[in-house]
């Protein structure tokens, strides 16, 4: 056994010999060593303090966004499951879970989530704004400003603001808006606005507008002029006037997806198909 020491103790001078006869390479050994000795204390020491009970999170503040105010979430209710689902104390909670947490819950559109010393955060809340509904007024699903679907329902307003009625594919909500918003400029020199609009599987849609009128549209892509359609519509602009001098406020429907005029649907019921071919000629250019 002493042998074994022995022959440890002559390596260890060998290697450690050196620095024995540098007193600088000792004192920067030293200094490295007392470096890491402090970093390792500091550390300890800043990690038992973080799990003291004053760094558990015991205060959530919920805020609107600025020029917002909250009228569809509830403050207190909110609070409580966030707190009762959040995980770790005032350091160690994850920032994004929180925040994806709120934005999981009805009528959150976005969040922002802070920190607030020494166990508070503060969550600021952009609630969605109700546009029109999808799908009809008793679905479950409305679009808010952006286009976007959020779940929701009509009964769950706080105003008597008369929602738009949308329709079409899940995935197609934000081109409805554009569609929207494209017609509701085109129809001003009227007077009226768009207040429903559908898209089908196949991307054709129709508009009512406010006065009761309906107008069908095709589908743009079928053309490589992605100006076909505000070219129809001027048409019907164009020859409006004889319209109305023909038929007065008869007609209740207009189709805009012949290539060369356009269709006209009368309100009376006693029509018959060939009196409605006939108009449908005299319209086209």
């Amino acid at each position: 056994m002493n042998t074994l020491l022995d022959r440890f103790g002559d390596i260890f001078s060998v290697i450690m010999s050196p620095l024995w006869n540098y007193p600088e390479r000792m004192q920067k050994l030293s200094r490295f060593l007392i470096r890491c000795f402090t970093v390792m204390m500091v550390v300890g020491v800043l990690g038992w303090l973080s799990q003291r009970p004053v760094f558990t999170l015991k205060q959530i503040q919920v805020e609107p966004v600025a020029g917002q105010t909250l009228n569809h979430i509830n403050k207190s209710l909110v609070k409580r499951q966030v707190i009762e689902t959040v995980q770790g104390n005032f350091f160690s909670v994850r920032l994004e879970d929180v925040k994806r947490g709120f934005e999981s819950m009805p009528w959150v559109r976005h969040a922002n989530v802070r920190r607030v010393w020494p166990n508070g955060l503060v969550v600021n809340i952009e609630e969605q704004k109700p546009f029109a509904t999808w799908g009809g007024d008793g679905s479950n699903t409305l679009v808010n400003t952006h286009g976007e679907l959020f779940a929701g329902r009509v009964s769950e307003l706080v105003d008597d603001k008369r929602l738009l009625d949308f329709s079409g594919p899940d995935d197609a909500s934000k081109e409805v808006m554009s569609l929207y918003e494209k017609a509701n400029n085109w129809f001003k020199p009227w007077n009226t606005e768009v207040v429903s609009l559908a898209l089908t599987e196949r991307y054709a849609w129709h508009v009512k507008l406010s006065n009761g009128m309906k107008v069908e549209f095709g589908r743009d892509e079928e053309s490589s002029d992605r100006n076909l359609t505000e070219e129809r519509v001027a048409r019907l602009f164009k020859y409006w006037p004889q319209v109305q001098e023909k038929w007065a406020n008869r007609v209740d429907a207009v189709d805009l997806r012949y290539a060369n005029g356009f269709a006209v649907h009368l309100a009376s019921a006693s029509l018959k198909k060939s009196d409605v071919d006939g108009k449908k000629s005299e319209l086209k250019q």
